[in-house]
């Protein structure tokens, strides 16, 4: 396939909230296999929302089945509107034969998907489906199936994103609720809108959730709030779940949009939960989950990753992927209150001390309370376009200023642990006539603003105006902009990172001297690579988001400290 012939990319994305979050990794890997196509994302109502600013994706089409797209009618109706758009490629993350004859219907003339549902006539390339019996992770699922287009490598953990102002808005809802703004959120999934055999014992979530907090508040001292997470239909659950509890409770419940589910999720610190959309949810925004599993194949359809606690009781008959079980529920009635709470007390932060003991003792397990001073005199040198917000091209519009997902938080760990931030960007819009000096202004200070709300305040924002055909001394990566904020802030860069997302930020970190942390949400692009191996530029890291790019630098910075007391101590040992 010529991929430079790819103008218009359909993706049929899938119909459940988890699947569609689990998909997420591949649509960003479609992306970075054509990076100049425009994307479009055809869902059902219920998990467009989901997807709202992503950017992998050009727009969003509803897939209205039980509305103006319902029966035959509609179907041809539908595929008629894609038709007319006119798309080159399509790529069918769902499975069913519809997603198939609606396609063909719309006749584009190459239709990527898996040989399912006896649909192979219906696409232009039919991929054998992994083995049944293999067990695969339904995000990696999602993603082998993009390997015949050239997708290589393995996907990260997928990732979501939240507006500024939908966050701002759920914390109001918080407070008009009754939770302090600095509480410890304990969030329960009690349900399952797939079916009652999905669902834990409520008076059990209710039990764990009374200790866990009991814990908390007596480990720290710390306020802690429940919130209660359920579809329309699981409000009386919610309820009386909230009835049982001696902390103070939100119930949401039926009661939130999508949107606002991600942002209520996002806010927590752990979240107890059944094998459901919104454990996925979490999982995508860092959220320590204990998900309960009990019909339902955990190695397929868990939270991605190693960061989560997964209960489930061995039982001969699980998986068995039914809806309601036809006899004694026993994968979930096995599972104990104990079992919960002593995985809950690995997931939360502050308790996660009292759980040392059950670790590996070769393992370098960091406490957050190492990390108060790690980087006492350390400067983090940051990209902006990319790497702090979304970068739409030539952003000149302040109000179009968006934080990436887990910025705001990742930079605030920074903060605590004693950095300096300092942006350092090129913007040869100014330069292009595309925008104004003033126009940059703007964008910054909402920068800066939205950063100040994280507790993530930058020290100073050096900006490159000029058109890169002047040749100036600032535009990385040339070393101007970092001369200037050694000399007006004295800094020492013998203690500094960069972290950026191209290949010029890298360059520039080798040529001051500093740690370099690539970032990429997709993979990595082998261009850049070869250029940096070129220069013997290669980053000392490489990672998919902002928090494990912070993740790196406060491990490496504590790992350094501690080689540098080791010497010291054996210097005074010598001496």
């Amino acid at each position: 396939m010529d991929k430079k012939s790819i103008k218009r990319i359909l993706v049929r994305g899938p119909n459940w909230l988890g699947d569609a979050v689990m998909c997420e990794p591949a649509i960003r890997g479609l992306r970075s296999l054509f990076s100049d196509a425009q994307i479009s994302l055809l869902v059902k109502p219920g998990v467009a929302d989901l997807f709202a600013g992503h950017p992998a994706l050009t727009r969003i089409l509803t897939y209205d089945a039980k509305g103006r797209h319902a029966g035959l009618s509609g179907k041809w109706a539908l595929a008629g509107q894609l038709r007319r758009q006119g798309f080159d490629l399509a790529v069918l993350f769902q499975n069913a034969f519809e997603a198939a004859f609606l396609t063909f219907l719309a006749g584009v003339p190459r239709r990527y998907g898996y040989a399912t549902d006896g649909r192979s006539l219906l696409l232009s390339n039919p991929i054998a489906a992994p083995d049944r019996h293999a067990s695969v992770h339904q995000v990696r699922y999602y993603w082998d199936l993009l390997k015949p287009l050239g997708l290589t490598g393995d996907p990260s953990a997928p990732g979501l994103a939240l507006f500024p102002e939908e966050e701002q808005a759920m914390a109001r809802r918080f407070t008009q609720g009754g939770l302090g703004s600095s509480d410890l959120v304990v969030g329960i999934n009690p349900g399952s809108t797939y079916g009652g055999a999905k669902r834990w014992l409520p008076e059990r979530f209710a039990e764990v959730t009374e200790r866990l907090c009991r814990t908390i508040r007596e480990s720290g001292g710390r306020q802690v709030s429940v919130v209660i997470f359920g579809a329309k239909g699981e409000e009386r659950l919610g309820q009386e779940i909230a009835a049982r509890l001696s902390s103070r409770s939100l119930v949401l419940s039926g009661a939130t949009t999508i949107r606002e589910l991600m942002a209520a999720v996002k806010r927590c610190s752990v979240l107890l939960t059944n094998d459901t959309g919104p454990m996925h949810i979490a999982s995508s925004f860092q959220v320590p989950v204990v998900a309960i599993f009990g019909p339902t194949d955990w190695r397929t359809t868990s939270p991605f990753g190693s960061a989560h606690a997964i209960v489930r009781q061995p039982v001969d008959c699980a998986p068995c992927l039914l809806r309601e079980c036809p006899i004694d529920h026993r994968c979930m009635t096995g599972v104990t209150v104990e079992q919960v709470y002593d995985a809950a007390v690995t997931q939360v932060p502050v308790l996660k001390s009292d759980s040392r003991k059950s670790e590996d003792p070769k393992r370098v397990t960091l406490r957050s309370t190492d990390f108060s001073t790690a980087l006492e005199g350390v400067t983090i040198f940051l990209d902006r376009d990319g790497t702090l917000n979304y970068d739409p091209g030539y952003l000149s519009i302040a109000a179009d200023v968006k934080l990436l997902a887990g910025v705001g938080p990742a930079l605030a760990r920074l903060k605590r642990a004693g950095a300096r931030l300092v942006v350092v960007t090129n913007q040869s819009g100014v330069g292009r006539g595309l925008f104004t000096l003033t126009d940059l202004e703007a964008i910054h200070a909402r920068l800066e603003g939205l950063l100040a709300q994280e507790d993530a305040a930058l020290d100073a924002i050096y900006f490159c105006p000029h058109h890169p055909d002047e040749g100036c001394h600032c535009r990385k990566p040339n070393i101007g902009m970092v001369e200037r904020a050694v000399s007006e802030l004295q800094l020492d860069l013998r203690h500094s990172y960069l972290i950026g997302d191209h290949a010029r930020d890298i360059q520039l970190a080798k040529r001051v001297g500093a740690q370099a942390v690539l970032l990429t949400s997709a993979l990595v692009d082998e261009q850049a690579l070869e250029i940096l191996r070129a220069e013997r530029a290669m980053p000392d890291a490489v990672a998919p988001s902002m928090t494990e790019a912070v993740d790196w630098i406060l491990e490496d910075a504590l790992k350094s400290a501690k080689g540098r007391d080791e010497r010291e101590r054996r210097e005074r040992q010598e001496s």
